[in-house]
């Protein structure tokens, strides 16, 4: 496997690449705060070489996220085009209305299904769950949900995850997401389906966008993923076909970075081999 070459920030790579498809959760923010490099540098792109599409596994609608990202003080000027796996999950949602669907996830979550025509009903008298995570996602582990989900195996019940993460950070704080529980699920023996990254809708929304603010097409071979996660942005973007720069310091900074906290090249490579992945780029944040 090619080592990722380390570039020092993206100003290197404005001749090689149109286009920036930008996780957020990790690179552009915690959870807590907002990461005021990586959005000047994400606003310096779109200003002077092209888009930016925000992609992100959040699984609401990426019209109700944005308000997150205002919170959070990431700058409208850091992103041309957000794409969320709640927006290429609701496609698979209205295909089985009027369900009825069991819910598992918090109440913010609910925009998710708005305008979709579901009826919803617990395990017993479902036919098929919704997964977004946790309904408590600070306590609950996905060992919680094992008895309740032996019932849904039995009735042979399918499971959409609409956020295929498995832990992101909040703060210092890591936190169980949906993919961690269709993990279980699927162990268990149940049916899971997702559309978020690392699957293919998600990236054909975002292209769609992306050719949408070019007013052309654009070749795969200019595009450049961003992102923290091996097992979703970076093997997302490897099943693509498209290039990757791999942010260190996010959900692998403890393995990929060294006791001083900079990037590790023999540590970040041996995080992506054992993820059966591998980055065109990594750096430790993402910076100018």
């Amino acid at each position: 496997m090619t080592a990722p070459a380390l570039p020092s920030g993206l100003s290197e790579l404005t001749a090689r690449y149109d286009v920036l498809l930008s996780d957020v959760w990790g690179v552009i923010h915690n959870g807590r705060e907002s990461f005021a490099e990586a959005c000047r540098a994400l606003a310096r792109w779109r200003a002077e070489v092209g888009p930016v599409v925000l992609i992100s596994n959040s699984p609401r609608p990426s019209s109700d996220v944005v308000a997150q990202l205002d919170h959070l003080g990431v700058p409208r000027e850091a992103w041309s085009a957000f794409v969320t796996s709640g927006d290429a999950t609701r496609t698979l949602l209205a295909a089985r209305a009027p369900g009825p669907a069991w819910t598992i996830g918090p109440v913010r979550d609910a925009p998710l299904y708005e305008g979709l025509g579901l009826m919803f009903a617990d395990a017993q008298d479902a036919a098929f769950i919704s997964c977004t995570g946790p309904y408590d996602d600070e306590v609950e582990t996905p060992e919680d949900y094992r008895e309740r989900f032996e019932i849904a195996v039995g009735h042979r019940l399918p499971m959409i995850c609409a956020n295929p993460d498995r832990v992101v950070q909040r703060g210092n704080k890591l936190i169980y997401c949906g993919g961690a529980l269709a993990d279980l699920y699927a162990e268990m023996g149940g049916e899971v389906l997702m559309a978020g990254k690392p699957y293919g809708p998600i990236y054909d929304l975002c292209l769609v966008e992306a050719e949408a603010l070019l007013g052309r097409s654009v070749e795969r071979s200019r595009i450049l993923c961003v992102g923290d996660g091996v097992p979703t942005d970076v093997k997302g973007a490897n099943d693509q076909g498209l290039d990757v720069l791999f942010i260190a310091s996010g959900i692998h900074g403890a393995e990929a970075t060294g006791p001083d906290g900079r990037l590790d090249p023999a540590r970040t490579e041996a995080v992506l081999a054992h993820g059966g992945a591998r980055a065109t780029l990594a750096m430790r944040d993402l910076v100018w």
